[in-house]
């Protein structure tokens, strides 16, 4: 099997799980830039529109409705005369135009991406690594608990749900489950704590701290797809 040097690490989360900072550092400490809701602020960007609007498709797919009549505006003979796809914004153009620009900081290198299905974009791009960051129902409740108090009694609902979706998209879009293990090169329990979480997975890329070693100089490989 060929290897590729690792520059680029894919996070995907449950909501709740910490995910999200766990990415923040870990950039921090690779000196790598960190894209969460930037590729969603490009996404908007390359659509021509608000990111306040790109966010509301941010990870969700269009109602059951929209995408039923959507396949009759795809019918000849009920065509929208003068309307392209391009200038439609819905849940599936916000995904092709991520899944763009996802492929495009692969490219560039060096970064680390945060859910929006970039694993599954990235499925046999060279040099990609792949981590799912769990957590325990207990520990999400209590993240949830102190972060929306006015919707404590909700916890276990609101979690499941933010969780529903992203799963949703993830099967519609690139017909993959989300949290399928063979997706990834690793699972991390965010209950061992960032810094835990951090050395794991420096250790598992063979990639170091910028503090030690500079980017350029980092060696860690990771297999390609045949």
């Amino acid at each position: 099997m060929r290897h590729s040097p690792i520059n680029v690490i894919t996070v995907e989360r449950e909501y709740g799980s910490g995910g999200g900072e766990f990415a923040h550092q870990l950039a921090v400490r690779l000196g790598w830039k960190r894209l969460d809701s930037e590729l969603v602020s490009a996404a908007a960007r390359a659509a021509g529109v608000t990111p306040e609007l790109a966010a509301k498709f941010d990870e969700r797919l269009d109602p059951w409705y929209y995408r039923y009549g959507k396949v009759f505006w795809h019918d000849s003979s009920y065509s929208m005369t003068g309307i392209g796809d391009d200038q439609v914004f819905d849940s599936e153009r916000m995904l092709s135009l991520l899944k763009k620009e996802i492929e495009r900081a692969a490219e560039k290198g060096n970064c680390v991406l945060v859910g929006r299905g970039s694993a599954c974009a990235l499925s046999c791009h060279p040099g990609c690594f792949h981590i799912f960051v769990y957590a325990t129902a207990k520990n999400k409740r209590e993240w949830f608990m102190n972060a929306f108090p006015k919707q404590a009694h909700q916890a276990d609902q609101m979690i499941a749900a933010f969780d529903k979706r992203r799963a949703a998209v993830i099967r519609k879009f690139y017909s993959q489950e989300w949290c399928a293990r063979g997706v990834y090169h690793m699972l991390l329990n965010s209950a061992m704590g960032i810094d835990a979480m951090i050395e794991a997975a420096l250790g598992a890329t063979g990639l170091k701290d910028c503090g030690e070693e500079t980017v350029s100089h980092q060696i860690g490989t990771v297999g390609e797809c045949p």
